[in-house]
């Protein structure tokens, strides 16, 4: 590579980073004959003087080539390019710029697949009325009871809990689940099917990992969460939403809207669904969808994935078994956590899995992290026997059924027939529509209503394919006691009305 005409050129107004434009196009270089196995690139220093930027630019682009086994470097002979280059092929960089809080690719940047990124919860609340979604009662904990169970757990600790233990989780804390879920959901699984993680998220990781090649086929709800949104754009697959209506996912639509995309249905892999409070819009998914979806994904072969994130909380009407409790549901991940009905910080979730990919997930859990806190799963595992957690759970549900009733009560009490609920049979948090506001603009809704000293988060960041026409908000109620879910409606009804009134001026 010559040192009179440089073969990289960068382009300041792009959105990549520079580094990853230097990445790129070592990369494209080598793809097209340029540049040969064995050659030696320019120093770091070098090359910046060249392309005009900070040689930390450079020397982060030579880092990533190296960590992905396109450069190699020695003492004394400088940094060559790789005898052999794996990963080159015909449409697929080498190099990756490092995990950050972006989208997954540049060219993704501002497609509402990717956003919005969330504001961080506030738990030391002060005066600030945080109607945040998924935060559960975290001053309700029963502290004395669970420090109990772990006083306990450490006394029975030998060296096997200490040290690195099984990566499939503790046998006692599989079994207490496999009971959690034959009980709550009619999912009747042995526990060698059970495999614990940190948080259902990693569970939801992992499946993705071990399912989804590039070029497959993800189907999500449409709204849906963010965040799983940027699970499965990690993966390199094609993420498609399908919308959901009052009965949860339009199963019907699935291949049309495939085909949409200009994608082959026969390339779906895996499909994303929250049956059982669909998020966000927190709709229950009826009997004939869910056995739609079951028949549709045994005839492609495809896993579906259910994600019963506030499990244990259904307010009214008789609770349904879990997709995976189907006879014929032997494509069904299901996934779940306890950080809604105990702590976040605990990050102890579980997956129930069909028999044939317990030994592959477990593979990849071994090298995640080879295993989730073992002591913490036996405490766990006696808080459930004991019965502390069904009382909890017991009294929780009181709890979060008076408060979900305060909210509604307030909510129809300010706005009247100028408000839609959804959501409210079960979980933690419901979708409000103010139609009482329409025209106006939901972000300046909570921009003023969090001057005012409540916070709102609006609804429209979680749809891709057709946002709410209406002013349309998330506003969980758990941590909330009934006097200040009074306080912050009535503070979010002050703001609605200064906006309208700010609108017709």
């Amino acid at each position: 590579m010559g040192t009179s005409e440089p073969l990289i050129t960068l382009d300041r107004e792009s959105a990549v980073p520079l580094q990853r434009q230097v990445c790129e196009q070592f990369t494209a270089l080598i793809r097209a004959g340029r540049l040969r196995p064995g050659e030696t690139v320019p120093a770091s220093r070098e090359l910046a003087g060249q392309l005009g930027v900070s040689r930390t630019v450079v020397l982060r682009a030579y880092e990533l080539l190296r960590a992905h086994g396109v450069l190699t470097a020695k003492r004394g002979s400088g940094t060559r390019i790789a005898l052999s280059v794996e990963g080159v092929g015909a449409t697929e960089p080498a190099c990756r710029t490092p995990l950050a809080p972006q989208p997954p690719r540049p060219t993704d940047a501002g497609h509402a697949l990717w956003q919005p990124w969330e504001p961080p919860p506030v738990y030391e609340q002060g005066d600030l009325l945080d109607f945040r979604h998924g935060t559960p009662a975290l001053n309700e904990f029963p502290v004395a009871r669970w420090r109990q169970s772990l006083t306990e757990a450490y006394a029975k600790a030998g060296a096997t809990a200490l040290g690195y233990g099984p990566a499939e989780g503790a046998a006692a804390l599989r079994t207490e689940i496999a009971a959690l879920v034959r009980r709550s959901r009619a999912l009747a699984v042995p526990p060698d099917q059970v495999l614990v993680t940190a948080g259902a998220t990693q569970a939801i990781d992992i499946l993705v990992r071990l399912l989804v090649r590039p070029g497959d086929v993800v189907v999500i709800e449409d709204p849906s969460h963010t965040v799983l949104r940027q699970i499965f754009g990690f993966s390199e697959a094609a993420v498609v939403p399908v919308p959901v209506d009052e009965e949860g996912l339009r199963v019907a639509e699935i291949d049309e809207r495939v085909r949409a995309q200009g994608l082959q249905p026969e390339r779906v892999r895996l499909v994303f669904v929250t049956p059982s409070h669909q998020f966000p819009t927190g709709v229950v998914m009826s009997q004939n969808r869910r056995r739609a979806l079951v028949a549709w994904a045994q005839r492609r072969g495809v896993t579906v994935l259910e994600d019963d994130y506030h499990n244990e909380f259904a307010f009214s009407g008789e609770r349904l078994p879990a997709l995976a409790a189907d006879p014929h549901g032997g494509t069904v991940v299901y996934v779940g956590t306890f950080s809604k009905t105990l702590f976040p910080a605990l990050r102890i979730g579980y997956a129930v899995l069909p028999r044939q990919l317990v030994r592959p997930f477990l593979g990849l859990k071994w090298i995640t992290d080879r295993l989730s806190p073992t002591v913490e799963q036996e405490a766990l595992a006696e808080f459930i026997a004991s019965g502390a957690y069904a009382r909890h759970i017991a009294r929780t549900t009181r709890l979060y059924r008076q408060r979900r009733r305060r909210l509604l009560e307030e909510l129809y009490g300010r706005f009247g027939a100028g408000v839609r609920i959804s959501g409210a049979a079960a979980g933690l948090h419901v979708l409000v529509t103010l139609s009482a506001a329409a025209g106006a603009d939901e972000t300046e809704i909570a921009r003023r209503a969090t001057a005012r000293g409540v916070r709102v988060y609006p609804a429209s960041g979680y749809y891709v394919l057709r946002p709410p026409e209406e002013p349309s908000f998330l506003m969980g109620y758990a941590a909330l006691p009934a006097a200040r879910i009074t306080a912050g409606v009535e503070l979010l009804a002050e703001a609605v009305q200064e906006v309208k009134r700010a609108s017709r001026r």
